[in-house]
């Protein structure tokens, strides 16, 4: 879920949300899951980040589950162009339900160029990655989620950070752009877990490491 599109959100979901946050808090490790926007090729976004062919796909169907979604999210995982984009979008939406939300989500920024806060409820790591989310998620609290940030995918990917995968997949080809995982040479094996179709064409596709896995 890369896109900035507000849904339209009930007061019975935004009850509903708060009721979650209260028992958010659960007894078993809490995990990091990568949301990300593709294209049929294989892209998350044009040669300089555009999104233009995901929008016309976006409906409120999909809104509403992603709301929904996010109640087992607590924090969100990002790089600073990420980070300052999305705060600049949700800053700006204060005082809708889905706005809110997203404000008072934890953000963890991932970063050695920017130390001051532009969004409430900031924090930023620069070193020692792989042992603060692995602390992390030995605490108590909700899933950690990745969207966009491909160069933190892609770093998440190589220290093995990742549970599961959420690939939203567009039915469109854009023919180049930036690549998911880049031109990364190691085997990832993927485990399908479950599917969604969306009634605009989208597929949303679940997948989890298979690190289990044998290799003959």
């Amino acid at each position: 879920m890369q896109a900035t599109v507000t849904p339209k959100i009930t007061k019975n979901e935004k009850s509903n949300h708060t009721i979650t946050a209260a028992v958010i808090n659960r007894t078993f490790m809490r995990k990091v899951i990568v949301s990300v926007n593709l294209t049929l090729d294989g892209y998350m976004a044009g040669a300089n980040g555009e999104l233009d062919w995901h929008f016309p796909f976006w409906t409120e169907e999909m809104e509403e589950f992603v709301f929904r979604q996010l109640q087992s999210v607590d924090t969100l995982l990002m790089g600073r162009r990420t980070y300052q984009r999305m705060a600049a979008h949700w800053l700006a939406a204060r005082g809708d339900c889905f706005a809110d939300m997203m404000n008072n989500f934890t953000k963890i920024v991932f970063s050695t160029s920017i130390k001051k806060a532009a969004w409430p409820h900031t924090r930023f790591i620069a070193n020692n990655i792989a042992e603060e989310i692995t602390r992390l998620k030995q605490q108590r609290g909700g899933d950690m989620v990745i969207y966009g940030s491909s160069s933190i995918v892609q770093a998440f990917r190589r220290m093995d950070l990742v549970d599961e995968y959420q690939v939203w997949l567009h039915p469109v080809l854009i023919g180049s752009g930036l690549p998911l995982f880049g031109h990364d040479s190691n085997m990832l094996s993927l485990r399908l877990l479950k599917t969604k179709l969306f009634y605009s064409g989208v597929m949303l596709l679940y997948y989890e490491p298979a690190r289990d896995m044998k290799y003959c």
